[in-house]
């Protein structure tokens, strides 16, 4: 795989990291500042609701730059903000860094995860993207826990830090290994996002999608209080069901990736059936360690593929358009993990765990119903899955060449 798809795989990493990296040093951050658990979570949920508006309106704002360039500074900034909140004497800059963080999620994914087919030749996209995605498991298995680790070790500053210094590295091999990228000659313009929204592929898109990370986030995110009181695991089998968990999910992405390139719609499908099963069958098996394990791992294995499955889907609903696919795509996912792990608190306080887990297994359900609606309803435009990869962009006047050059064709 190029230097170029792996500098972009190594810097949605450090974004995944940077953003969920608060999850294991909440309490620690929050007993420095003198701030409620409450206050102290606002460090998880500003990120997402502020990558949300922010894929759209830079991606608008940046449409004829180089892409190079505008991956750079995204990443460049995303080096600010761990630097801002490692020297932070005031809670205030914590939370401005969080800002930075959403603004760099919404910009640098919208950009990167529709660049694959300008980076490898065609038969390579499909690959090259179940890569570049990988960074997304990667993040929740590899980087957060030793984050944590460090944090416990050294501090949290130190955690921070070591993010900074992460970054900053990612920074100087994307400025090493991307070519010149051209921006495409259909830009991204509220007019083309608007287009989209209007075709009827693209709306089932982002419905399906909603439903997925719904219920994978609004569960996910309480995994932890189910295997604690209802399998009634110690805080050591927790952290290995989890680690099995995210290793699954990482085998579950470049198996979607690899199916997907000629089954989107089949990919995605059994994607959001196994984990509505998964999710179902925990209240009734998961009392059991052995049986709550596997389940987690079917479950992991089964969310691996959706990122990369989504993105397709949004791809191929606009075979013209792949950057404003990418925005779409960027938006609702960020909008709706905030919303999930609200929606999923509501539930939990009201109810209990296994209920809540029902909850998402039946919402995952649906989003299966939705999917095996008639072919002809979701089936996407003609020659859109013909390709092995997402349709790549029309090359700007001059880019082909350089294109080229960075496929390797």
């Amino acid at each position: 795989m190029p230097l170029s798809v792996l500098s972009l795989t190594l810097g949605i990493f450090a974004l995944v990291t940077t953003e969920i990296l608060p999850v294991g040093l909440l309490t620690s951050l929050g007993s420095d500042f003198a701030v409620s658990d409450g206050m102290a979570g606002l460090t998880m949920t500003m990120p997402g609701l502020l990558a949300a508006p922010a894929a759209p309106l830079l991606t608008v704002a940046t449409a004829r730059a180089d892409r190079r360039r505008v991956l750079c500074a995204f990443m460049a900034l995303l080096t600010l903000a761990n630097v801002l909140v490692a020297v932070a004497d005031a809670y205030w800059l914590v939370l401005v860094s969080r800002v930075l963080v959403g603004v760099t999620i919404g910009g640098f994914w919208s950009v990167a995860a529709g660049l694959a087919g300008r980076l490898v030749p065609a038969r390579s996209a499909g690959r090259a993207t179940a890569v570049i995605f990988s960074a997304v498991p990667l993040g929740s298995v590899l980087g957060v826990p030793a984050g944590t680790f460090l944090g416990d070790l050294a501090g949290w500053r130190t955690a921070f830090a070591a993010m900074a210094v992460l970054s900053a590295g990612v920074l100087a091999l994307m400025l090493l290994v991307l070519p010149p990228l051209p921006p495409p000659a259909e830009t991204t313009r509220p007019a083309v996002l608007r287009a989209l929204v209007r075709r009827r592929g693209t709306r089932l898109a982002l419905l399906v999608t909603f439903l997925v990370v719904l219920a994978h986030f609004g569960t996910y995110t309480y995994v932890g209080p189910f295997l604690e009181r209802v399998t009634r695991m110690g805080p050591g089998s927790v952290t290995l069901c989890l680690l099995a968990y995210g290793v699954a999910g990482v085998c579950g992405n470049f198996a979607g990736g690899w199916a997907v390139v000629r089954h989107p719609r089949a990919v995605f499908g059994a994607a959001a059936g196994t984990t509505g099963g998964a999710l179902l069958l925990l209240p009734l098996l998961g009392g059991n360690a052995g049986g709550a394990a596997a389940l987690l791992a079917v479950w992991g294995f089964a969310y691996g593929a959706v990122p990369v499955a989504s993105q397709r889907w949004f791809a191929n609903a606009a075979p013209g358009a792949p950057e404003a696919a990418s925005v779409l795509f960027t938006a609702s996912f960020q909008a709706t993990i905030s919303l999930g792990a609200l929606a999923g608190g509501a539930v939990v306080d009201a109810s209990s765990p296994p209920a809540l887990m029902a909850a998402g297994g039946a919402v995952a359900v649906l989003a299966l119903a939705v999917i095996a609606l008639p072919a002809a309803a979701t089936r996407p435009p003609a020659g859109a899955a013909r390709g092995s990869g997402p349709p790549g962009p029309r090359s700007a006047p001059g880019s082909g060449a350089r294109d080229r050059t960075a496929a390797g064709g």
